[in-house]
């Protein structure tokens, strides 16, 4: 029987993370991994979503070219090759991971792995045994009963950026960050889309304003969005599938070629062994304390299977944060209220901290200010005037308590954020931080100037 240091179960961003980590510190580590090293951040999501994303920008740059003074007669796009070089990209980087995990010595593991009493984790029938078991096993597209995925013409995120041949017609349930992604891409290559979703507004977790900006943002692209609204059944056998869907003035028939479901993830928690140790599992996640060890000695979880958000930037904190503790490095709980999100579609989204309600709702006094892109200079010369930054601060001390943008390049914006957060800054620091000009992130400065009534540019 091999015998380690750590046992790490899964090399998604969480896992390959943690066991690089793991080995920097001088513990003798193995990875296991059943399919694609980089797990499905860099095979099926965060990757190859953005290398999509990035065709569909340069094929709308094509169609606007006139806008930006240049003419171009004849263009036109290859779907196929679109896809293909998405999943280059996801190779790559794959491969990258594979030449991180040699060059520090880690032993990578191929097979289902699954643990056993005894700090043990069988795979494919070979036992390997470690101090320490981290289980980072993420998370896969969720099925509801009246949207089985057949994976043709009820697909998840995996068919959706594989497909042979782009769909003339779709239809989106869901409009978190999967399915937001996806309504924009597949628009923009010229698919009719329709986005449905329960919640009263797109992207539902976002502030609101955000959210009011992005929807009149994707109408004015052409999607279809249909708020307050949900698919209560689905009809795949004709041609097209027809979707029953239930608004707030009745129900309503849609036909599309393909129905892709993005109504969340669940966790990749069965058959792993959980009961056999005997972890605590509740809601399909399993149960950790703020060093990710479960109630069982020696095993650890870490990434979408835990409570926390369900993040690739988040799982990896909290491997690196539990391997640190194991080698007893001294480490400071990851703070869950300065988490950044990001979603990709277009205009870009990136948030950190209390929406306004949220921050309303907790008592604070607030100051609130908001930088419209269209009065930012980098923005106008860009054609990219779409979008605000919007800050938040406790009028009484000046705590930055959140911070809202929606526009382009939002999402490599949010770190000044996140960071001053960090660091506790306060909005009379941030004022008082030089911003270059002309950019895209003065937009943060002037939203901070506009909450203390100092705003320049509007």
């Amino acid at each position: 029987m091999s015998k380690y240091d750590v046992i790490v179960l899964g090399s998604g961003p969480g896992g390959y993370v943690t066991a690089i980590r793991a080995s920097q510190l001088g513990l003798k580590t193995a990875i296991v991994e059943k399919e694609s090293l980089g797990g499905v951040c860099l095979n099926w999501g965060c990757i190859p979503t953005k290398a999509l994303l990035k065709s569909a920008q340069v094929f709308d740059y094509l169609k606007h070219a006139d806008s930006y003074g240049l003419i171009v007669k004849d263009f036109d796009k290859d779907f196929g090759k679109v896809v293909e070089r998405s999943r280059g990209v996801a190779e790559g980087m794959s491969k990258g991971v594979q030449f991180l995990l040699k060059k520090n010595k880690i032993d990578v593991i191929n097979g289902f792995g699954k643990i056993k009493p005894g700090k043990k984790v069988d795979v494919g029938g070979k036992e390997y045994s470690a101090d320490h078991i981290i289980i980072a096993t993420g998370a896969r597209s969720r099925e509801l009963p009246n949207l089985k995925q057949d994976g043709k013409k009820v697909i998840g995120y995996r068919e959706a950026m594989s497909l042979k041949t782009q769909p003339k017609s779709m239809i989106v349930v869901g409009s978190g960050a999967i399915g937001v992604e996806f309504a924009h891409f597949y628009n923009s290559m010229g698919t009719e889309v329709t986005i449905v979703e329960f919640l009263p507004n797109l992207v539902p977790l976002e502030d609101e304003d955000v959210s009011k900006q992005f929807e009149r943002s994707f109408k004015k692209a052409g999607i279809k969005v249909m708020t307050n609204s949900s698919v209560e059944k689905l009809d795949t056998s004709g041609k097209l599938v027809k979707a029953t869907v239930k608004t707030a003035k009745g129900e309503e028939t849609l036909e599309a070629e393909v129905v892709l479901s993005a109504v969340g993830i669940i966790t990749n928690i069965e058959n792993i062994g959980l009961e056999d140790v005997g972890i605590v599992t509740d809601k399909g996640k399993v149960m950790v304390n703020d060093w990710y060890q479960t109630n069982i000695p020696g095993y650890y979880a870490i990434g979408d299977i835990t409570p926390g958000p369900a993040l690739a930037h988040v799982a990896s904190a909290e491997g690196i944060t539990c391997v640190e503790k194991i080698a007893g490095v001294h480490v400071e709980p990851i703070d869950y209220g300065n988490i950044p999100g990001c979603t990709y579609a277009s205009p870009e989204i990136a948030s950190v901290g209390m929406t306004e309600k949220q921050a309303k709702e907790a008592g604070y006094e607030l100051k609130v200010g908001k930088f419209p892109f269209s009065a930012s200079g980098k923005a106008s010369a860009s054609g990219e005037k779409d979008g605000f930054v919007k800050v938040i601060f406790d009028a009484k001390y000046g705590e930055w308590l959140g911070c809202h943008m929606i526009g382009a390049g939002v999402t490599d914006m949010i770190a000044e954020a996140v960071l001053g957060r960090k660091l506790e800054t306060t909005g009379h620091e941030v004022l008082k931080t030089i911003h270059p000009h002309p950019t895209m992130s003065e937009a943060v400065m002037e939203a901070v100037a506009d909450a203390y009534g100092e705003v320049i540019h509007l």
